[in-house]
Protein backbone atom coordinates (compact mmCIF):
# COMPACT_ATOMS: atom_id res chain seq x y z
CA UNK A 1 0.00 0.00 0.00
CA UNK A 2 1.19 3.52 -0.77
CA UNK A 3 -0.51 6.65 0.53
CA UNK A 4 0.43 10.28 0.90
CA UNK A 5 -1.13 13.56 1.94
CA UNK A 6 -1.46 15.66 -1.17
CA UNK A 7 -3.09 18.87 0.05
CA UNK A 8 -3.78 20.53 3.36
CA UNK A 9 -6.62 23.04 3.35
CA UNK A 10 -5.83 26.40 4.93
CA UNK A 11 -8.81 28.66 5.61
CA UNK A 12 -8.06 32.20 4.40
CA UNK A 13 -9.93 35.50 4.35
CA UNK A 14 -9.04 36.43 0.78
CA UNK A 15 -7.34 34.53 -2.03
CA UNK A 16 -5.22 37.40 -3.31
CA UNK A 17 -3.90 38.51 0.09
CA UNK A 18 -3.03 34.87 0.85
CA UNK A 19 -1.22 34.56 -2.48
CA UNK A 20 0.71 37.77 -1.76
CA UNK A 21 1.98 36.20 1.46
CA UNK A 22 2.65 32.63 0.37
CA UNK A 23 4.03 33.44 -3.08
CA UNK A 24 5.39 36.94 -2.42
CA UNK A 25 6.90 36.53 1.06
CA UNK A 26 7.53 32.80 1.43
CA UNK A 27 8.46 32.17 -2.21
CA UNK A 28 5.95 29.35 -2.72
CA UNK A 29 4.96 28.63 -6.29
CA UNK A 30 1.42 28.94 -7.56
CA UNK A 31 0.40 25.46 -8.69
CA UNK A 32 -3.21 26.19 -9.66
CA UNK A 33 -5.70 29.04 -9.57
CA UNK A 34 -8.95 27.98 -11.20
CA UNK A 35 -12.36 29.59 -10.85
CA UNK A 36 -15.13 27.10 -9.93
CA UNK A 37 -18.30 28.84 -11.21
CA UNK A 38 -20.85 26.40 -9.76
CA UNK A 39 -19.54 27.17 -6.27
CA UNK A 40 -18.46 30.78 -6.94
CA UNK A 41 -14.99 30.10 -5.54
CA UNK A 42 -11.45 29.55 -6.68
CA UNK A 43 -9.35 26.39 -6.38
CA UNK A 44 -6.00 27.87 -5.34
CA UNK A 45 -3.03 25.62 -4.61
CA UNK A 46 0.48 26.73 -3.62
CA UNK A 47 3.55 24.68 -2.88
CA UNK A 48 6.99 25.35 -1.38
CA UNK A 49 9.86 25.48 -3.85
CA UNK A 50 11.10 22.00 -4.67
CA UNK A 51 8.12 20.23 -3.09
CA UNK A 52 6.68 17.26 -4.93
CA UNK A 53 3.26 15.83 -4.26
CA UNK A 54 2.19 18.18 -1.47
CA UNK A 55 0.70 21.62 -1.26
CA UNK A 56 -1.66 24.03 0.45
CA UNK A 57 -5.19 24.54 -0.76
CA UNK A 58 -6.01 28.16 0.07
CA UNK A 59 -9.71 27.91 0.91
CA UNK A 60 -11.59 31.19 1.31
CA UNK A 61 -13.92 31.12 4.30
CA UNK A 62 -17.53 30.92 3.14
CA UNK A 63 -19.45 31.06 6.43
CA UNK A 64 -19.18 32.84 9.79
CA UNK A 65 -18.04 29.58 11.39
CA UNK A 66 -15.22 29.19 8.87
CA UNK A 67 -14.28 32.86 9.29
CA UNK A 68 -13.93 32.26 13.03
CA UNK A 69 -11.25 29.63 12.31
CA UNK A 70 -9.00 31.89 10.23
CA UNK A 71 -5.66 31.99 12.02
CA UNK A 72 -6.77 29.52 14.68
CA UNK A 73 -7.09 26.21 12.92
CA UNK A 74 -5.12 24.38 15.61
CA UNK A 75 -6.06 26.24 18.77
CA UNK A 76 -2.73 28.02 19.15
CA UNK A 77 -0.39 25.12 18.40
CA UNK A 78 2.14 25.06 15.59
CA UNK A 79 0.07 24.16 12.54
CA UNK A 80 2.46 23.37 9.71
CA UNK A 81 6.10 22.33 9.48
CA UNK A 82 8.06 23.80 6.59
CA UNK A 83 11.20 21.74 6.03
CA UNK A 84 14.19 23.39 4.39
CA UNK A 85 17.61 22.33 3.19
CA UNK A 86 19.15 25.64 4.41
CA UNK A 87 17.61 27.06 7.56
CA UNK A 88 19.74 30.22 7.77
CA UNK A 89 19.17 31.15 4.11
CA UNK A 90 15.40 30.91 4.49
CA UNK A 91 15.31 32.49 7.94
CA UNK A 92 17.21 35.55 6.68
CA UNK A 93 15.11 35.80 3.51
CA UNK A 94 11.82 35.58 5.41
CA UNK A 95 12.88 38.17 7.98
CA UNK A 96 13.97 40.53 5.19
CA UNK A 97 10.47 40.18 3.66
CA UNK A 98 8.74 41.01 6.93
CA UNK A 99 7.78 37.52 8.10
CA UNK A 100 7.29 37.62 11.88
CA UNK A 101 9.12 35.03 13.98
CA UNK A 102 7.66 34.41 17.45
CA UNK A 103 10.29 31.90 18.58
CA UNK A 104 13.96 32.51 17.88
CA UNK A 105 16.11 29.95 16.08
CA UNK A 106 17.09 27.05 18.27
CA UNK A 107 19.24 23.99 17.83
CA UNK A 108 17.28 20.89 18.84
CA UNK A 109 18.21 17.21 18.70
CA UNK A 110 16.07 16.89 15.56
CA UNK A 111 17.39 20.03 13.78
CA UNK A 112 17.41 23.82 13.61
CA UNK A 113 13.98 25.37 14.12
CA UNK A 114 12.20 28.70 14.58
CA UNK A 115 8.48 29.51 14.70
CA UNK A 116 6.91 32.10 12.42
CA UNK A 117 3.40 33.40 11.82
CA UNK A 118 1.57 33.40 8.54
CA UNK A 119 -0.50 36.46 7.63
CA UNK A 120 -3.44 35.20 9.70
CA UNK A 121 -1.50 34.25 12.83
CA UNK A 122 -1.18 30.49 12.28
CA UNK A 123 2.13 29.25 13.69
CA UNK A 124 4.59 27.42 11.47
CA UNK A 125 7.90 25.71 12.20
CA UNK A 126 10.72 26.53 9.81
CA UNK A 127 12.83 23.41 10.24
CA UNK A 128 16.05 22.05 8.85
CA UNK A 129 16.13 18.45 10.07
CA UNK A 130 19.41 16.94 11.15
CA UNK A 131 20.85 14.36 8.82
CA UNK A 132 19.39 10.96 9.56
CA UNK A 133 16.21 12.26 11.24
Amino acid sequence: MKQSIGLVSLVVRDYDEALAFFVGKLGFRLVEDTFVPEQSKRWVVVSPPGATGSGLLLARASSPEQESRIGAQTGGRVFLFLYTDDFWRDYAAYRSRGVVFVRAPKEEAYGTVAVFLDLYGNMWDLLQPRSGT
